[in-house]
């Protein structure tokens, strides 16, 4: 899994007040959760510096130096302006080793499926995955094979397996599918 390096300030202000003045500096405040033992802490990163974070299909362990204190976290939550739509707020969950992490994985299709040589139209319907695995056994993508997929069939979740993930989506959902397009159901008809 890619990483990605972010450097932060511990705040000390807290409460609406200071958020606002934060943001008027250019800063977004931020939090890190789950620290055994520890309480949250509470920092800011500059706007700037997480734009390539946050503005990507991709997922990042990120690698956080906050002065004093260096951690490994990851994205939980990014909260938006509900008009100008940029980040007020950034929470991270501490990330370790030894311990399982639960993260979504984006979701790659690779292969020309036959149902689509057959004329249909393939649609992928889950984007992202939800899966649980020790840092180091992420990966960058989920990648799914479509090759075999006929006309009229899906992938569903309980289809798929990778080594030391577990996927905690429903088996039932569906993850991509091959659709009877107008003009293949068309030509059925008048062969």
């Amino acid at each position: 899994m890619k990483t990605f390096a972010l450097k932060g300030e511990i705040r000390d202000g807290f409460g609406k007040k200071a958020a606002k003045a934060y943001r008027a500096e250019n800063l977004i405040p931020c939090v890190v959760y789950g620290g055994h033992g520890s309480e949250n802490i509470n920092f800011v990163v500059k706007t700037g510096d997480v734009r390539n974070l946050i503005y990507t299909p991709e997922v990042f362990l990120v690698n956080l130096d906050l002065g004093e204190k260096k951690l490994m976290a990851i994205v939980k939550d990014v909260q938006f302006h509900p008009v100008k739509d940029t980040i007020l707020h950034i929470d991270f969950l501490h990330v370790f080793e030894n311990l399982p992490v639960v993260i979504e994985i984006p979701v790659r299709l690779e292969g020309l499926a036959a149902g689509v040589r057959a004329g249909g139209k393939l649609s992928l319907d889950m984007r992202k995955l939800k899966v649980k695995a020790l840092p180091a056994k992420l990966p960058e993508v989920l990648v799914v094979n479509v090759e075999s997929l006929e006309l009229g069939k899906t992938i569903q979740v309980g289809q798929l397996s990778f080594e030391g993930l577990e996927i905690l989506n429903a088996k039932n959902a569906v993850v991509c599918r091959v659709q009877l397009t107008r003009a293949a159901r068309g030509a059925a008809t008048r062969g």
